[in-house]
């Protein structure tokens, strides 16, 4: 969330507006994996959303109905039929249709056609985008069950309550939050925490010939990180308890999310089961807990720029193309929507390498790897997380979104400004030397800092030794002035804040930084390589058959990427390397 609104997207505005809780993840790691995290508001989210796009973007039109034919004119897209027979005419679609395409909800032994609870699959589409001759692949996802607020006993249950202070997604967001947020208005909400036990699990198990997932019933492959409540007993089958989270879907209704039991189990079987659980013994059911089997069509078709190889001009966004929903799928429909626009203008596109955002991990992944199952982003997926960031993301991102037209004059202004702050302060600390009877030895033995600094010391080596912080450094007078200063402003307090915060992790992790940057550059070769496509690979010598099959199958963009192709090894980009150079000398 953090990139896509470094890119100018608004996910994190919205997320920042109508969050009901928010956290930082793993702070008791470093900065290369903690990550913000909030919980939205169910019914603020779209409806703010809707009108911030309306307010926001007065050239766009929304015209409401369900496409059902995406038309194409010598190969290319030129428009979208809808059900009511209009014709919508254009260069360039978007498909994100998340679990809508052939979508069929399972309860139980019962199943009926939907994308979601109370709503139509999209079908005669489904079957439009299998005719263009994308290849397709059967996913499935879940939902838990929705609980009555008041049935719940909360007495005694453990809270999560958010983080104070609250660590906002956007750039953009004022320092005590957006005027009009939903916590302006009633304050951040608490999660209460229970576990199943060995009887939910008695139960549970003691039904699986009568959940669609164990009787043949769901064909379609479950994301391996979010299992339902059977799954999870049948994988880890030796633990007699499993954590959960009551969490409140909004503060304008009465519904609660009992997230880590997504289940498909018949209702009977749910209103057995929950009771069981701690603060649910007198629980009511408001919707049971169902699984969504959907169409979705493999990423290796996608070019980086989320186009389809098979049909120009149309793009795949979000759980249409293996991935998960939520954040995976913002991102993606953000890189989507600016390719498209970007390529209607003949103008370059917008791609990433994975050593340049999680965007670009994530897109790699897809498009080299596939999605055999419901893609999720993790920051162990990345190798180079340290140079990835949720504190940089802006830093990485922002003047190329400036570069493709998606961030505007204000945001740019407010970066600029950031960023000036923040080089200022690096070459001060760089340059200023201070000598041992400037610096407060006290303060620092106290603080278990080391302090033999015979010859003097620069202040970035001082603040790179272990125990050392800014705040010592002010506390000792060795602070910036400048920054001093705009700390007496509440709205640069924030500002402030994020300068001390990057050039601490700037200086603490220089080594390790500095390491992964050159194993990027030693990579770069690779990825800044574009792939021949107009060479016969049978005539490359030592590149071996199959190798040979998966590249002319897949065509990848670059070296780089071939070289990730399962089935591709060292010694196949070798050779086409040394091919590629033989040809040149000719």
């Amino acid at each position: 969330v953090r990139e896509i609104d470094a890119l100018g997207g608004v996910m994190g505005l919205a997320a920042d507006a109508c969050g009901i809780q928010f956290r930082m993840l793993n702070t008791a790691k470093g900065p290369a994996v903690r990550a913000p995290r909030s919980q939205e508001d169910k019914i603020a989210y779209p409806l703010w959303m809707r009108r911030h796009l309306t307010e926001h973007y007065p050239t766009l039109t929304v015209a409401e109905g369900e496409a059902v034919e995406i038309l194409t004119e010598n190969g290319s897209v030129c428009g979208v039929r809808l059900l009511s027979g209009e014709t919508l005419r254009c260069r360039a679609a978007i498909v994100t249709a998340g679990t809508f395409l052939d979508g069929v909800l399972h309860i139980g032994m019962e199943t009926r056609p939907g994308g979601r609870w109370g709503n139509p699959p999209s079908v005669q589409l489904a079957e439009n985008l299998r005719q263009l001759g994308l290849q397709t692949q059967l996913l499935k996802t879940g939902t838990p069950p929705r609980l009555y607020r008041e049935s719940i006993r909360w007495d005694d249950l453990p809270q999560q309550a958010g983080d104070d202070p609250i660590p906002y997604f956007s750039y953009s967001t004022p320092p005590n939050g957006p005027a009009d947020s939903v916590i302006a208005k009633c304050g951040q909400v608490s999660c209460a925490i229970t576990r199943t036990n060995p009887r939910t699990h008695e139960i549970i198990l003691g039904a699986l010939d009568r959940s669609p997932l164990y009787t043949g019933r769901i064909v379609g492959t479950g994301p391996r990180y979010c299992p339902s409540i059977e799954t999870k007993l049948v994988r880890f089958e030796d633990r007699d308890s499993h954590q959960i989270f009551l969490e409140p879907e909004s503060i304008h209704n009465n519904l609660i999310y009992i997230n880590g039991v997504s289940t498909s189990l018949p209702p009977d079987v749910q209103d057995e089961f929950l009771p069981t659980i701690e603060g649910l013994e007198k629980v009511k059911i408001a919707r049971y807990g169902y699984a969504i089997e959907y169409l979705a069509f493999s990423p290796t078709q996608m070019r980086p720029t989320l186009e389809t190889q098979a049909v120009p001009g149309l793009y795949l966004a979000g759980q249409v193309n293996g991935t998960t929903g939520y954040e995976e799928a913002g991102a993606l429909g953000l890189i989507a929507g600016a390719n498209a626009a970007l390529k209607i203008k003949n103008e370059a596109p917008l791609i990433f390498r994975r050593d340049e955002a999680y965007i670009g991990v994530m897109i790699d992944d897809l498009i080299t790897k596939g999605a055999p199952e419901p893609y999720r982003l993790f920051t162990s997926r990345a190798e180079y997380r340290l140079l990835l960031r949720q504190d940089n993301a802006d830093l990485r991102l922002t003047a190329s979104g400036r570069a493709a037209g998606l961030v505007d004059d204000t945001q740019w202004r407010a970066f600029e400004r950031y960023h000036d702050l923040l080089e200022s302060e690096s070459e001060r600390l760089d340059t200023t030397r201070v000598r041992p009877s400037e610096l407060d030895v006290a303060t620092l033995e106290e603080n278990g800092v080391a302090v033999s600094t015979d010859n003097g010391i620069s202040l970035d080596r001082l603040l790179a030794r272990t125990n050392m912080t800014y705040a010592l450094l002010e506390k000792m007078g060795l602070g910036s002035a400048t920054l001093e200063a705009l700390r007496q402003t509440p709205e640069d307090r924030t500002l402030v804040a994020r300068v001390v915060e990057q050039v601490e992790a700037r200086i603490k992790y220089a080594g390790y930084i500095d390491r992964q940057k050159a194993q990027v550059e030693r990579h770069l070769g690779l990825e800044t390589t574009p792939f021949p496509t107009d060479i016969p690979l049978s005539d490359v010598p030592s590149l071996r058959t199959e190798a040979a099959q998966i590249l002319a199958e897949r065509t990848p963009a670059t070296l780089g990427q071939a070289s990730r192709l399962p089935g591709v090894n060292p010694a196949d980009i070798t050779a086409l390397m040394i091919y590629m150079k033989t040809r040149e000398k000719k």
